[in-house]
């Protein structure tokens, strides 16, 4: 053969592959198929689209995680609380949403869904199960929670919605980016849809997007997969990759995070300048009794309040944290913090905190390094606030 053709055909992988802990990362939009009859038989990867060994790697090992039958992978945690939306709802359905949900995701509601012929209904977090289910009608067909609310922390009792719900055939999901699928199991409390923004803990280091669906029924599992298949969507197997890496470590990190923000929220709790802390595994929150029942651990986010003080002040804080990045998402190894106030202007259901809220995300730092932190950022907070 000419070397044009020697070179195509040169370089193959070799049969088989030496064997590694973590899967082989392929590389490729063409499948081969063994052979004419192989090309459309779609029980196969006919595509690389459709994920290689590493997403599929990624996958078994959460749905391990999530005891799930299948997971299906999106590019970012937004795309798959979208998608999973996409894949279960259709024109004429009510969905019903806790008011706290993720910003994103409420924009997709109201300027997407809405569009299409979906109605979308939100409710108080703290509505009690039986008045939230009573409440829906013959067309609702989902009901989305988020518990804890990403900002203000506020839980549902996703163990009885879930119940009462499935009684009366209606669908429910759960955000579950904070519980991350470790601390907090949807799926065997009775959630039909587990969601996870894998970019935050799963991914660990700030520096990959990607999102999950977990389901425990088969038709539920294609109807994923499809939504996926039909909308085009796709995961780079280096990113699969990535997140499988992360994925290792994340019962770790959880662990530590989660001490080192128990820690924090109890000193915040103790200063003069702090109205009120939000962290629902602190004994005496709101809703301890609802976590304490359902998770086996805490995250490392949660939101505090500032005694009364203008934006100014609240800015001076920020400005003044040397440790804590100022910066959206979380979930990573570094400790991040956000002014909440400015993201609750679309809420239906306004409720009153004693002061200006911060939310921050505790990462792996010496906690003590972190405390001296924010107590110089406290002091600029009581200057500024005169």
């Amino acid at each position: 053969m000419h070397d044009k053709t020697r070179l195509i055909r040169a370089g193959a992988a070799p049969q088989p592959l030496a064997k590694t802990v973590g899967p082989p990362i392929q590389r490729g939009s063409t499948v081969l198929m063994p052979d004419a009859a192989s090309l459309y038989d779609w029980d196969q990867v006919t595509y690389g689209r459709q994920g290689l060994a590493a997403q599929a790697a990624l996958q078994d090992a959460l749905a391990t995680l999530e005891h799930a039958v299948g997971v299906t992978l999106y590019p970012s945690g937004l795309a798959a609380l979208t998608g999973a939306l996409l894949a279960v709802l259709k024109a004429g359905d009510e969905l019903m949403v806790v008011d706290t949900i993720y910003a994103p995701t409420r924009r997709f509601c109201d300027n997407v869904l809405a569009r299409y012929g979906v109605v979308v209904r939100y409710f108080d977090p703290r509505e009690p199960a039986e008045t939230l289910v009573g409440a829906a009608s013959p067309a609702t067909r989902l009901i989305l929670m988020e518990s804890p609310g990403s900002l203000t922390m506020e839980m549902q009792d996703i163990v009885r919605v879930a119940e009462l719900a499935r009684a009366r055939g209606i669908l429910t999901a759960c955000d579950n980016t904070w519980g991350a699928g470790y601390l907090f199991k949807p799926l065997q409390h009775g959630i039909d849809l587990s969601i996870q923004a894998l970019t935050k803990y799963v991914g660990g280091h700030s520096d990959v997007f990607m999102g999950s669906v977990a389901a425990s029924d088969l038709a539920l599992v294609r109807q994923l997969n499809n939504g996926v298949l039909h909308l085009g969507w796709a995961v780079a197997p280096d990113d699969a990759y990535l997140m499988l890496r992360g994925l290792r470590t994340l019962p770790a990190r959880l662990e530590r995070q989660g001490d080192n923000g128990l820690r924090i929220a109890d000193w915040l709790g103790l200063q003069p300048e702090v109205a009120a802390v939000y962290h629902p595994a602190l004994p005496g929150a709101p809703d301890h009794q609802l976590w304490k029942r359902d998770f086996t651990g805490a995250a490392s986010l949660f939101t505090f309040a500032l005694t009364p003080g203008p934006e100014a002040a609240v800015n001076a804080f920020l400005d003044a944290l040397q440790l804590f990045g100022l910066g959206f998402s979380w979930g990573g190894f570094e400790s991040l913090a956000i002014s909440v106030d400015p993201q609750l202007t679309q809420r239906r259901f306004k409720r009153d905190y004693p002061g200006p809220l911060v939310r921050l995300h505790i990462g792996l730092e010496a906690p003590d390094d972190l405390i001296e932190d924010l107590r110089q950022a406290l002091d600029a907070y009581r200057e500024a606030a005169g």
